[in-house]
């Protein structure tokens, strides 16, 4: 059999932490596969040129047989260029002191300036997923500035939360994470998010057994868990004063390598994706929703039953969702 194409993937923000968890396992096939060669686009600011350059250099030295070239550049063309997969990692972080207005404002201005590259230099139907908070709004922004990328090509990372669904739950039944599947993250990359075991099973010696049977602890599931899922990320930070990037960058191989290749038949996963209305969620909102993948698309998993507890949390993250839209576009002025 031929030796495929490469594909050529684009990391934003490349010199930073995610950045730099995320290339070695592009380069090692994490994301696309043991068998597709790969050519890294590594984008970062000017002041961090120099280290994006030792990136580069670590990258060569760790001889990676799939890696077929790097482009490591602070120029958002040359960056964006053919690019087949984009990880949109790359953003303006909230300080201290700033008000969310301000952050939204920055990013705002990165993302649109980033989506009239990709639209122009990236390759026909290429796939972006955007990592940097706020994730939702930053890809609602882009596909607002990059209106011929068509809305299906345009996702944002919930797979960290849905992961972390799946560890707590893993750890609380003392079973192996890979015998847990179908949690389901709703809506906003926040701590608004519906984490929802409803649909959730995990795999035992006598058949699939639904999570809430197992657990037999609804004071739990309803209240602990999803405090502990929607506040991990800030658990983190107190634990290294860093974010998370090891996990964070694993996601993200993990959403596009089933967007690409598919979901194994009877489990879906979570993403977020442009909303059609379904499960009663606005639509024009980037929103997380479970999701199968087959041929390089996406559909939401529909006909799944929505308790009134359910509702109310996917209703508040749709909410502050539709807020941020409109500080958003408060920001453009």
């Amino acid at each position: 059999m031929a030796a495929k194409e490469p594909m050529r993937v684009l990391v934003t923000g490349a010199a930073g932490q995610i950045g730099y968890a995320l290339v070695p396992m592009i380069a090692r096939g994490v994301m696309l596969g043991a068998d597709q060669p790969v050519i890294l686009h590594m984008l970062d600011i000017p002041p961090a040129a120099e280290a994006l350059n030792g990136v580069k250099m670590e990258l060569v030295d760790a001889a990676f047989p799939l890696l077929k070239g790097v482009v490591a550049t602070t120029d958002v063309v040359e960056a964006c260029t053919g690019v087949n997969v984009a990880v949109m990692v790359g953003g303006f972080p909230r300080k201290e002191g700033m008000e969310r207005k301000d952050v939204m404002s920055k990013n705002v201005s990165i993302y649109k300036s980033q989506a009239s590259a990709l639209e122009a230099h990236a390759a026909p139907n290429c796939k972006v997923l955007v990592v940097a908070n706020p994730a939702n709004t930053n890809a609602l922004i882009l596909k607002e500035f990059a209106p011929s990328i068509p809305e299906k090509n345009i996702s944002c990372l919930t797979r960290l939360d849905h992961n972390r669904a799946l560890g707590q739950i893993s750890e609380r039944l003392d079973v192996q994470v890979s015998d847990v599947k179908n949690v389901i993250i709703w809506g906003n990359h926040s701590s608004s998010q519906y984490p929802d075991v409803n649909h959730a099973t995990v795999k035992t010696s006598s058949g699939e057994k639904p999570v809430r049977e197992l657990v037999q602890d609804d004071e739990w599931l309803n209240a602990a868990f999803i405090a502990t899922v929607q506040q991990r990320g800030a658990a983190i930070i107190k634990a290294r004063k860093l974010s998370s990037a090891l996990s964070a960058a694993s996601s993200a191989c993990d959403h596009v390598r089933d967007w690409v290749l598919g979901t194994p038949e009877g489990t879906f996963v979570s993403m977020g994706v442009y909303s059609d209305g379904s499960y009663g969620v606005p639509s024009g909102l980037i929103y997380s929703f479970p999701v199968t993948c087959s041929g390089g698309e996406w559909t939401i998993v529909q006909g799944l039953l929505i308790d009134e507890f359910s509702r109310k949390k996917m209703d508040a993250t749709a909410q502050e969702l539709s807020e941020e839209k409109a500080l958003a576009y408060s920001c453009l002025g």
